[in-house]
């Protein structure tokens, strides 16, 4: 198993938040914070993520809804992180059940910024 999966639950697996920087880096990851507008108000974001409020992730991210995003397909690797890994935990689990193959749980924006990764206000 690589060094980045640790467990894997309905169809989400853990990834470590310093690889999730590398590989998002790298173009190889997209990554998705799930938390309300205001929580990313208040913190930013992790830097090149896209933000998509988990009320609003079967419109925005479901393959057959024309409101889904460009940059998302079911081929490409997606992490998701939110405060403290809950709401991107149920996330990963609805991308899952939407077809999409590699899907991540990073955790919190916190273990973002801990293992290096950029912040954008």
């Amino acid at each position: 198993m690589p060094s980045f999966l640790s467990s894997k639950s309905g169809g989400v697996s853990k990834i470590a938040a310093r690889d999730a920087v590398s590989r998002c880096s790298l173009g190889d990851l997209v990554v998705i914070d799930v938390r309300e507008g205001a929580e990313v108000a208040a913190t930013g974001k992790a830097a090149g993520a896209l933000h998509v409020p988990l009320a609003a992730l079967r419109m925005r991210c479901d393959p057959s809804s024309p409101e889904c995003l460009a940059e998302l397909s079911c081929d490409r690797p997606v992490a998701l992180y939110c405060a403290s890994g809950g709401r991107s935990h149920m996330a990963g689990q609805m991308l899952a059940g939407m077809g999409y193959r590699e899907v991540y749980n990073i955790g919190g924006l916190g273990d973002w910024i801990s293992a290096g990764g950029a912040v954008a206000r």
